[in-house]
């Protein structure tokens, strides 16, 4: 038996980690990576980098980033603290999806990661004090290679569930999507 199964989310190649949870008198245990079961999985992932942030109040959101296509990464999402609204913006031109976003509700203790492939733009806001986020990377950050969009673009509708706060100047002046934007063509 696997030590988590995967769940097709409604954009392609975008899935829902569900870790088995192994339970004691101790407490518990959970695997939240391992590179051979996602590789049978199909969704093969090699870490590049590892990212811890902490977000101290309430309806602060991040994002939306992501990387081009000279450095596309993938992404393992996991919160370990709080609760956060997590969304993933499918960016490929040739998509069905383009431009279309989904949000997965993640907690601390929930057992759930989101699997981000490349070329999505992910963001997220927290729906409490103090969350923290654990990110596994496919790729190293290269800010050359970085882009970013507003959390309140009008073409992406984002139906955050609080009012949006606390965004850092980056994430405030990323640009709205206008008909130059081309998308991560992977």
């Amino acid at each position: 038996m696997s030590e988590f199964s995967l769940k097709a989310l409604p954009l392609a190649g975008l899935f829902c980690v569900q870790h088995k949870r192994f339970e004691d008198q101790r407490g518990h245990f959970a695997r939240l990576f391992c590179e051979g079961s996602l590789s049978a999985f199909g969704q093969p992932f090699h870490i590049r980098q590892i990212n811890h942030s902490c977000t101290r109040e309430r309806g602060s959101a991040r994002g939306l980033h992501y990387q081009n296509a000279a450095q596309p990464e993938a992404k393992l999402i996991t919160c370990l603290r709080g609760e956060v609204w997590d969304v993933a913006v499918d960016l490929r031109p040739d998509s069905d999806t383009f431009l279309h976003w989904h949000a997965e509700h993640l907690k601390a203790g929930d057992g759930r990661s989101l699997l981000i492939p490349a070329g999505f733009a992910h963001g997220f806001q927290t729906l409490t004090d103090d969350a923290e986020l654990l990110y596994l990377h496919s790729a190293d950050y290269a800010p050359e290679h970085e882009g970013g969009l507003s959390v309140n673009d009008p073409r992406l509708a984002i139906a955050w569930p609080l009012s949006v706060n606390n965004l850092s100047n980056r994430d405030r002046n990323h640009p709205w999507i206008d008909e130059r934007f081309a998308g991560v063509r992977l």
